[in-house]
């Protein structure tokens, strides 16, 4: 400015008319350039509104169409796997599984293709979803994976037995599910984070195949093993088609009951392993096309450092627990129809032990609701298909074993309440109800809070901002002193606040456990108990048992892995 004020005042009079002749060409080229600006952002818009257009309509499309396969696939599964099931419905086994058979080659050959064409094409996957397959999910995914292998090889060695006499699609299915586990477990190892950018209709197609794929077997799976848990009443042993065999077909080995019994007890894990693979490849699904924030990654260590009080009071309840089980699962197998008072102290001790289990688990709960009501972090604002799908998931199964509570309390009510039994069924249920509601809101605002290391981070840069000496600037301001004392008594309140909310997501994580490994395993207090069947009769009360149970199941391993995630943000 002062040279353009030096050379107007050397210029004088003359240079006036000048000036204001440049100062007008200026004008002009300003507003002419204005206005081809304007014309360049009017027409780019539009190219971008309809490539954006386009490509969401091709979106839609491709999930649109994977939609349509995996309800169709889950319908024709459903319809199969029920009659199958049904002794009036004829509907082999064998047919279901051929199904089954099918799909899992199909699925196989999909995930082999999307491997070998992302490994060959470069740049293939640009964005990765930070938030999808962590490595303890991915490591849960491969240890359900190795023990549903062994059950896989456990069913052949069984099968091969009456390969003279049955059908060999009994044998094929288990070699075939075999190969599928294995392809699988390394396909969501090495891809689960991916947000696809190629060929988007084909892979949102091939990963509701894969989802549905997996539950189809997950509702086999639960079929077979409630059904197998389910004891019908006059009868020593439960009789269905999914479990019987011609009278005459024998075993051609020796060993065929020992194997039966051993892949039975893994079912759990092969269940589990479905339901993995399922979260997994939705969460894959919705990433199709989805340009993931780079800052979205947070580094977590896991440490149990300053932790005790949780992990000692949560083992030792575990202990306890499983030791009720045993003694439980013994006394009900070796004197189911002989003694009634044997009976009825095996259930008796059960009910205790699930009270005082679920009760100091709604302690603890309280407690960590508490802590969050103090805590001042702020809620994750970014939209996120892992958070969403796991607060859906943890809402959803919930509800199986809020059925099952209901149900029972209605029943314990209607007929009374007689007995020692009954009040300390109607307990449980409503004890159950009490946790199950405490513990969703404790997970989802821990899902939802920001993780403490950032709060560190900014108390942190801070801190280094004040020592830089920027705060020199305003002596009126805080002393250092002060500024210092201030931030040591923060970081102190922050660290009890995490001491204590680990302490309880470490507890409440083996709580669950327990309370997973009990149903999981074969307690079945519902039929052993005979209000609840004698109230709304023994094939609703199954229904209702058979449905519920296996989404409660879910609903334990999944809050496991959940409070593991709120773990790791404190």
């Amino acid at each position: 400015l002062r040279q353009v004020e030096r050379v107007g005042g050397f210029q004088g009079r003359s240079g006036a008319p000048r000036r204001r002749e440049n100062n007008r060409d200026m004008e002009e080229a300003h507003l002419s350039n204005n206005i081809n600006a304007a014309g360049r952002a009017a027409s780019e818009p539009e190219l971008n509104v309809s490539s954006e257009v386009g490509r969401d309509r091709g979106r839609s499309w491709g999930w649109m169409l994977s939609a349509f396969i995996c309800l169709n696939i889950l319908i024709l599964g459903c319809a199969l796997v029920s009659g199958s099931a049904s002794n009036n419905v004829k509907i082999s086994t064998s047919d279901l599984q051929v199904f089954l058979i099918i799909l899992l080659l199909l699925t196989s050959i999909w995930m082999i293709y999307y491997t070998i064409y992302m490994r060959r094409t470069e740049n293939a996957v640009i964005y990765k979803d930070e938030h999808a397959g962590p490595i303890w999910l991915r490591g849960g995914l491969v240890l359900f994976g190795i023990l549903s292998i062994i059950m896989d090889i456990f069913k052949i060695a069984s099968y091969v037995g009456y390969l003279h006499c049955d059908s060999a699609v009994k044998v094929a299915f288990p070699v075939v599910q075999l190969v599928f586990v294995i392809v699988q477990t390394y396909f969501l190892w090495i891809h689960s984070k991916d947000c696809v950018q190629l060929q988007k209709n084909i892979s949102c197609c091939g990963l509701m195949l894969t989802l549905s794929t997996n539950l189809a077997l997950w509702m086999a799976a639960v079929t077979e093993e409630s059904l197998h848990q389910t004891v019908l009443p006059d009868y020593e042993v439960n009789v269905t088609k999914l479990s019987a065999r011609n009278d005459s077909c024998k075993c051609s080995h020796t060993s065929c009951g020992v194997f039966k019994e051993a892949y039975y007890y893994l079912y759990p894990f092969n269940i589990e392993y479905s339901l993995f693979a399922s979260a997994m490849s939705f969460v894959m699904w919705k990433n199709v096309g989805r340009v993931a924030s780079e800052h979205s990654k947070h580094n977590f260590k896991f440490t149990l450092k300053d932790i005790v009080i949780g992990p000692v009071v949560g083992i030792l309840l575990v202990i306890a627990g499983l030791a009720t089980f045993i003694v439980y699962e013994i006394e009900m197998k070796t004197y189911r129809s002989d003694d009634d008072d044997i009976n009825d102290h095996a259930v008796m001790m059960h009910f205790i032990m699930n009270i005082v289990i679920v009760t100091m688990m709604s302690v603890s709960t309280v407690i960590g609701c508490a802590i969050f009501k103090v805590d001042h972090r702020e809620h994750v604002s970014e939209k996120n298909p892992t958070r969403s799908l796991d607060v859906g998931l943890l809402v959803g199964a919930s509800m199986g074993q809020f059925i099952i509570s209901y149900f029972s309390i209605i029943a314990t009510i209607a007929t009374g309440a007689k007995g020692h039994l009954n009040r300390l069924n109607l307990a449980w249920g409503v004890l159950m109800v009490f946790q199950l509601g405490l513990q969703n809101f404790f997970i989802i605002e821990g899902l939802h809070r920001e993780p403490f290391h950032e709060v560190e981070e900014l108390e942190k840069t801070n801190a280094s901002t004040f020592e830089r000496g920027e705060g020199a600037a305003k002596p009126n301001l805080v002393p250092a002193t002060l500024n210092y004392s201030s931030a040591t008594e923060h970081k102190h309140k922050l660290l009890w606040k995490r001491r204590v909310l680990r302490e309880v997501c470490v507890f409440l994580l083996l709580g669950n456990i327990i309370l997973w490994i009990m149903p999981a395993f074969g307690a079945r207090p519902q039929f052993d108990h005979d209000t609840e069947v004698e109230f709304y009769k023994f094939n609703m009360w199954a229904a209702i048992v058979n449905v519920g149970l296996p989404f409660g199941i879910f609903y334990r391993m999944h809050s496991v892995a959940s409070l593991f995630e709120v773990f790791l943000n404190s």
